[in-house]
């Protein structure tokens, strides 16, 4: 068994159930299409890092999907907030004996496997590491010890969390990767022209 893990949260790909808000400006049917293609560039990029991998759905455990059965352990997120979610499935990677754990989400088509292995390579000095977005929160969280505190009380999906999550982690040492940005918006959408053939052709004319 490798001693390094990568967890990926992802949504069960679900019409009008992801990327809801992208949802509202270009469709439902749009929004899925586009969550798909950052499923598939995320599952490549994992693929790439020398470690095992696990992918946790929101619903339930699908086969013979995005994420190869042979290369991806399956699981299902827990119920609760994202922070209890996320302490659940490190959790589950440290009682399997991993010692360097790294979370990512699955909507960010800037994502590289190098960012990735990056952060693994500051984990053999520092305590954790965090990839920031441009949101305020964060697209990848790594550690080698479970730190119940990144977890607990922070106000999920605002502009505050990772300000908030790094203020009780103070004592710890942490590195930061480049700042990139996730795709929940049609602004963040319009920054990633291989992507833009899925904006219908009105929107389309209104913003270029």
């Amino acid at each position: 068994m490798n001693e390094k893990l990568v967890i990926i949260f992802t949504r069960n790909p679900e019409l009008g159930k992801c990327k809801t808000r992208l949802a509202a400006s270009i469709g439902n049917k749009n929004a899925l299409e586009i969550y798909k293609k950052l499923i598939q560039h995320t599952s490549q990029c994992v693929q790439q890092v020398r470690a095992d991998a696990v992918v946790f759905y929101t619903e339930k455990i699908q086969l013979k999907d995005a994420w190869p059965d042979e290369d991806f352990q399956k699981q299902v997120q827990i119920k609760g907030h994202l922070g209890e979610k996320m302490q659940a499935a490190f959790e589950w990677g440290f009682a399997k004996g991993y010692t360097k754990i790294c979370i990512v989400g699955s909507d960010l088509f800037s994502l590289e496997t190098s960012d990735i292995n990056e952060a693994f390579l500051q984990l053999e000095k520092t305590d954790l590491v965090f990839g920031p977005a441009e949101d305020g929160g964060y697209y990848l969280m790594g550690m080698k010890k479970l730190h119940p505190e990144a977890f607990l009380n922070k106000a999920w999906s605002t502009k505050m969390v990772l300000k908030e999550t790094l203020e009780v982690l103070q004592r710890k040492s942490v590195t930061l990767l480049p700042i990139k940005n996730d795709i929940d918006t049609l602004e963040d959408l319009m920054k990633h022209s291989e992507l833009h053939q899925f904006i219908p052709k009105q929107v389309r004319r209104k913003l270029l």
